[in-house]
């Protein structure tokens, strides 16, 4: 995967940390390239990584490179609003899906606008899945 350079100039507040929040559900094989390309970058961190799946091995990932681990209950989740105080507490700038394989409930897409992004495993729409 190929990711982009991060832009300094995304809004005039350019000396602020950018911090990223990873959901995922699975093994983190994306989760570990955002990662590693962030490495070093004194203008992104990875904050949290989200999962839902008690033993996926995304939650290996985060303890192997110390980052801290939110795990997501289905029932607080589909709730709406349960994990944004969360979120905002922790100044998380961007959300990015990164095999995480739940519906986000609309609380958390009003709550975090145009800073959302997935990463989809296949050809859209072709391969959109049930969804």
């Amino acid at each position: 995967m190929g990711l982009a350079k991060p832009n300094s100039n995304l809004d005039n507040q350019n000396s602020k940390v950018r911090k990223i929040a990873i959901f995922a559900s699975g093994a983190g094989s994306n989760a570990q390239k955002i990662i590693d390309h962030f490495r070093g970058n004194a203008e992104v961190s990875i904050a949290v990584i989200a999962c839902n799946k008690p033993g996926a091995g995304v939650l290996n990932i985060a303890e192997k490179e110390g980052i801290p681990v939110l795990m997501i209950d289905k029932e607080q989740f589909f709730r709406g609003d349960a994990y944004v105080p969360f979120l905002k507490e922790k100044q998380i700038d961007l959300v990015v899906l990164a095999g995480f394989l739940w519906k986000i409930p609309e609380a958390l897409i009003s709550a975090f606008p145009r800073q959302i992004i997935n990463i989809h495993p296949a050809l859209l729409p072709k391969y959109g899945g049930k969804g």
